[in-house]
């Protein structure tokens, strides 16, 4: 995920750069769908394939149209930057139940958020800083939610 240079990009090239790294963490799913056996976990990394879809999809809009369309940023949401650690390199196994796909989906959704902050303060003060500040935002809507439902499900209440 680290394909960003120092240097700010044109807006075709930040679009170019995040459908790419959007791209990367779908096949990074979609292996993972392949090779994990449990059913419920599966469930958890074909959901978190179809939001990259999703955004990917987005991002493939606003290099058509040279721009996002009426997207406002609502700002981002607090998450609970939960340090779990899943799998070693991001590489998750045959035999992973739901919680690891939790926790490897929510590694790759810190990796994206990452990914978009980086570009947005590499970018500050160019009209792509306000692409990448509304797509790290809707980032964090993304992360809150699977760590909420790693809290609800994983965490002991205390």
């Amino acid at each position: 995920m680290d394909n960003q240079a120092s240097v700010c990009f044109t807006f075709d090239a930040a679009c170019d750069a995040a459908i790419e790294m959007e791209a990367e963490i779908y096949r990074s799913f979609l292996n993972a769908i392949r090779l994990v056996k449990d059913r419920a976990a599966n469930e958890i990394l074909i959901d978190a394939a179809m939001i990259r879809l999703d955004i990917k999809n987005q991002l493939e809009l606003a290099a058509l149209r040279g721009g996002f369309e009426g997207e406002l940023s609502h700002g981002p949401v607090p998450t609970m930057n939960l340090h779990i650690r899943c799998c070693d390199a991001h590489q998750i196994n045959a035999k992973a139940d739901n919680r690891k796909a939790l926790a490897y989906a929510i590694e790759l959704s810190k990796d994206a958020l990452q990914f978009y902050r980086n570009m947005s303060e590499q970018c500050s003060g160019a009209p792509m800083a306000k692409l990448f500040t509304i797509l790290g935002d809707g980032q964090t809507r993304h992360l809150q939610a699977l760590e909420d439902l790693y809290e609800e499900h994983f965490l002991p209440e205390g």
